[in-house]
């Protein structure tokens, strides 16, 4: 076949152009890169082989091999893995075939500086083009005839063409480096990169000498990592096994290393990054957990090992209780699997509560990084529901301003829950600034009741269920019959509100009727509210219907068809409501009440983030009012 030129897939070629510009603040991270990936080709291939040996009949030893050539000017990297086929090639070297592409270029783009993120998404071989000018890439895959030669300066195309002189098996790259990164031509840089780096790979790194007389040298350890005690293993070896396996650069927020003995043995080495994955809530994104059996990598997307809440864990687990030729099927249905995976579960959430105990600020930094997908577990995984109910925190409105370090759990909550109280109050929106100022929580916050403010999407769900904490229901604020009237008033609380309600109920009754009539099936009722303080109206689900958030998420998501009405609730003490309660006390109501009932209606659309049902009235309806104001006031 002949050379054949191809372009790059559109964010390829962008996202090129941002590591040509050193999205990595270290160049020496391309070496790292490349020696991971040579790594993975290996264990791919040790896996394949289990059920077809006569892929390795010829060589049954891996290695991973460094040459440089200081007169050609290039560094090789070679491996004897798993190799590529042509499309192989243009699927891994060509294009990005993963949802989030566009975004994660974007991402890139609009924060250059974000070097962790090339490594998240998998294509850590483009940085190879930070020092090189043009990248060979000569490949045979295992059990297959024909070779194959990838060929790229990285501006924008890439060609292809059958190679006879490729690799019995395995993967090589020669990068002919640019001018002034010549330093990666030398046997000791090399030696430093892979000391710091690439030491924890399991396949032999090995530079090969230049000299006849002299040997070749393997520069890093070769064994497997979580193999080793503890107590040989240093805090940087660790993190660069965890950037390996997890690929990635952030440091770890949390480490546990263990092993298992009795029924069931196996050994984990299990990070918490400090950092989120750009791609956390894709619904595509696979795990970040590989499973060995026997130090034989099985798979790195084994979705069995842990539940989902839990899918932004990197590492690895190990096990000696599995078949070394175990399906793709026997996982999905392995007792001993499901074992594992509960025995994981129960140790990281036991570690995650020792840090929230012992280091609370620390652990609020994991919470506002991981919360919102930690609390899909509360409505996943009833088993450990009680173990994450503990974990869980919240912000609310006795904590507003805070850090993230003032964030409170249930238990908090509850424990300082005022007399006669008998549920917890949440109210669940998009943002917690605005739930902090909805005039929902206004009774609240004036008899100093806590209301939990549940800014993620989760939550609307979580609370379905869980019908309550510690015998506590949790409560919605913005369903009917909050009983804030059956909680004690803060010292110093106006004991002559209820007077004045008495007072004006004649009026207020009036006004009530007439807002009633006016606004007919637009809204289920009208009525005075308790829980108003500052604002004149808002509106509120009836006791029996859904929460009114929760409700607006499924309409968005075509999951329900019909809004519940609503009940608008009318402040007694508010001077625009007395005024108009005044008002039809004397006229019997009239336009201009007419036109207020609609318009308070509107304010409380507004305040909910709904849709006006009528922009036009509504700007009539306020024009009108305000010409009116201002020429008696004249």
């Amino acid at each position: 076949m002949a050379q054949e030129e191809m372009q790059f897939q559109a964010e390829v070629s962008r996202l090129l152009d941002i590591v040509a510009h050193s999205l990595y603040s270290e160049k020496e991270i391309f070496l790292r890169e490349l020696i991971s990936n040579a790594s993975d080709a290996c264990d791919r291939l040790r896996y394949a082989a289990l059920t077809q040996p006569e892929l390795m009949k010829d060589e049954s030893s891996f290695a991973i091999r460094l040459k440089v050539d200081p007169t050609a000017k290039t560094l090789t990297i070679a491996d004897n893995g798993i190799g590529m086929a042509r499309q192989d090639l243009i699927d891994n070297l060509g294009t990005i075939a993963r949802s989030g592409t566009a975004a994660f270029v974007e991402q890139l783009e609009s924060k250059p500086e974000g070097s962790s993120l090339i490594g998240q998404f998998g294509v850590g071989f483009y940085s190879a083009f930070m020092v090189a000018k043009q990248v060979e890439v000569s490949t045979r895959k295992a059990g297959e005839a024909e070779g194959w030669r990838w060929t790229s300066d990285g501006q924008g195309a890439f060609t292809i063409a059958e190679d006879g002189e490729a690799p019995a098996r395995g993967t090589r790259i020669v990068l002919h480096l640019r001018e002034g990164d010549e330093e990666y031509m030398d046997p000791m840089r090399i030696r430093q990169i892979v000391s710091t780096y690439s030491d924890h790979i399991a396949v032999p790194v090995i530079l090969e000498s230049r000299k006849e007389d002299e040997p070749d040298q393997t520069l890093n350890a070769a064994s497997a990592l979580w193999t080793r005690p503890k107590s040989e293993i240093t805090e940087e070896q660790y993190k660069e096994f965890y950037h390996h396996v997890g690929h990635t650069f952030d440091e770890p927020w949390l480490r546990l290393h263990f092993k298992a003995e009795g029924m069931l043995e196996y050994t984990g080495l299990l990070f918490i990054p400090s950092t989120k994955p750009f791609d956390l809530f894709h619904p595509d994104r696979k795990t970040g957990i590989k499973l060995y059996v026997k130090r034989v990598f099985i798979t790195d997307d084994c979705s069995e090992l842990l539940p989902p809440y839990l899918r932004f864990l990197r590492g690895i687990v190990d096990t000696e209780d599995l078949p070394l030729n175990v399906s793709r099927e026997l996982l999905q249905n392995n007792p001993r699997l499901a074992k594992i995976r509960t025995a994981l579960t129960k140790r990281i959430l036991s570690e995650l509560k020792k840090k929230a105990e012992k280091a609370p600020e620390e652990y609020a930094t994991f919470w506002n990084t991981f919360g919102p997908v930690f609390k899909e577990g509360l409505y996943e995984d009833q088993g450990q529901r009680e173990a994450l109910l503990e974990l869980a925190r919240f912000r609310s409105t006795a904590n507003q301003g805070g850090a993230g370090t003032d964030l409170v759990s249930l238990a908090d909550y509850v424990g300082r829950m005022k007399p006669g109280q008998d549920a917890i109050y949440t109210i669940t929106g998009g943002d917690p600034e605005a739930l902090a100022k909805s005039p929902q929580i206004e009774g609240f916050v004036a008899k100093g009741i806590e209301v939990l403010l549940l800014s993620d999407a989760v939550d609307d769900f979580w609370l379905t269920a869980i019908p309550d904490y510690d015998g506590k229901a949790f409560k919605s604020v913005t369903r009917g019959g909050a009983d804030l009237e059956n909680i004690d008033k803060l010292e110093g609380a106006d004991e002559s509100d209820e007077k004045k309600a008495d007072e004006n109920s004649p009026a207020l009754d009036a006004l009530i009727a007439f807002v009633k009539l006016t606004l007919k099936d637009k809204v289920k009722d009208v009525r005075s509210s308790a829980r108003l303080t500052s604002s004149p109206v808002c509106l509120v689900a009836d006791e029996g219907d859904m929460d009114m958030h929760l409700e607006r998420l499924l309409k968005q998501q075509n999951q329900l068809e019909h809004s519940s009405a609503r009940i608008l609730e009318i402040n007694p003490d508010h001077a625009l409501v007395k005024a108009l309660a005044a008002q039809v006390g004397k006229e019997g109501g009239g336009a201009v009440v007419e036109d207020a009932a609609w318009l308070l209606l509107d304010q409380a659309l507004i305040i909910e983030g709904e849709p006006l049902p009528d922009a036009a009235a509504f700007s009539r309806r306020l024009s009108s009012l305000v010409e009116r104001g201002l020429i008696s006031g004249g």
